[in-house]
């Protein structure tokens, strides 16, 4: 079967330029969130635990309690808290949840500073801050998303901005209200590398972490490496001779005599289908026809094959991202670190 490799060695050369960039390591809240990006959530959990990771950021409640043992502190996303845990912190995305959250609930408002997706209004920050404190919340934190850190425009500047206005506000708040000091945060992975001057509590890093961080040459970080790499078996062999054609809809005509093999990787454990006919591996190995569901055939008799060892590479590929590619990984593929 397919398989991925993890190279932790990798891993930890990305965690330690990250590391170098929040000048401590206790500042990194690593993101595992959508199995951590393909990757494997316990398997990658396990070895930011090794390296010294003390923070994580999951989308739901289901993966925090997976990787609870690794972590002293981790923040989920998008949930409503269904369990208590002193470890586990929820995310306030609109004023109109705070009335849903459990008395007692440790939980970080997401305040939108322009990216307009999820977070309260600036507007609403004081009515946000008595709603908290009327529901007899723990309100540990006020953070934010950067919408375009990764492209060479002011808007980063400009919702940089937007919330050191919002931070001075809340700490205004937090002392009237008498909640406890807050900490604040907003670097993802590309906002981390925007700012030579790195001074909040943590940055929530996800795909710099991965290896696959693709920024503009003028904002570009030299040294990552990517940590996952995917590997497919054959299947099957066959000599197929000049003006033959391989898969469904036979849209690949062999030009001359070749050995074609199938390999065990297709659409069904995530492979594109816009790489049919428009794909070479690492090894320059070139995909023929249509990728099928559960395989796809290519020019070559070797027993394995190297599919991929850099998703930004396999996404020019498929016309898409590296996060979607890395992403649509199916979570039963085997993991070797």
């Amino acid at each position: 079967m397919a398989y991925i490799i993890l190279n932790k060695n990798n891993f930890f050369n990305n965690l330690d330029i990250i590391a170098n960039r929040t000048k401590s390591v206790d500042k990194i809240a690593l993101v595992l969130k959508d199995n951590a990006y393909g990757h494997g959530l316990l398997e990658m959990a396990s070895m930011a635990n090794e390296y010294g990771i003390k923070k994580a950021v999951v989308q739901k409640t289901e993966e925090a309690l997976l990787i609870e043992k690794f972590f002293e502190y981790i923040l989920v996303l998008s949930d409503t808290p269904t369990v208590s845990s002193d470890k586990i912190r929820y995310t306030i995305n609109d004023i109109n949840s705070i009335s849903k959250f459990p008395l007692g609930t440790k939980v970080e408002l997401k305040v939108d500073s322009g990216m307009h997706r999820n977070g309260i209004s600036p507007s609403e920050l004081e009515a946000s801050f008595l709603k908290i404190k009327g529901q007899g919340l723990q309100l540990e934190a006020v953070f934010t998303h950067h919408r375009s850190a990764d492209e060479l425009t002011t808007e980063w500047f400009w919702q940089k901005e937007n919330f050191k206005k919002i931070k001075q506000e809340s700490t205004k708040l937090a002392e009237k209200l008498g909640f406890t000091a807050l900490r604040f945060h907003s670097s993802n992975s590309a906002a981390l590398f925007r700012d030579s001057s790195f001074d909040e509590d943590m940055a929530r890093v996800g795909i710099v972490a991965y290896g696959c961080m693709t920024l503009p040459k003028a904002i570009s970080v030299d040294g990552i490496k990517p940590v996952l790499s995917l590997y497919a078996n054959k299947i099957s062999s066959r000599k197929l001779k000049s003006g033959e054609r391989v898969g469904y809809g036979a849209t690949r005509e062999i030009k001359s005599d070749a050995v074609v093999s199938n390999y065990d990787f297709g659409y069904g454990d995530g492979f594109f289908r816009s790489c049919s006919n428009n794909y070479k591996t690492p090894h320059d190995i070139e995909i023929v026809g249509r990728v099928s569901m559960d395989n796809s055939s290519f020019l070559c008799d070797k027993d394995e094959i190297l599919i991929f060892d850099d998703a930004r590479v396999a996404a020019s590929y498929a016309g898409t991202i590296s996060y979607e590619v890395l992403t649509s990984l199916k979570a039963d593929i085997k993991k070797i670190v």
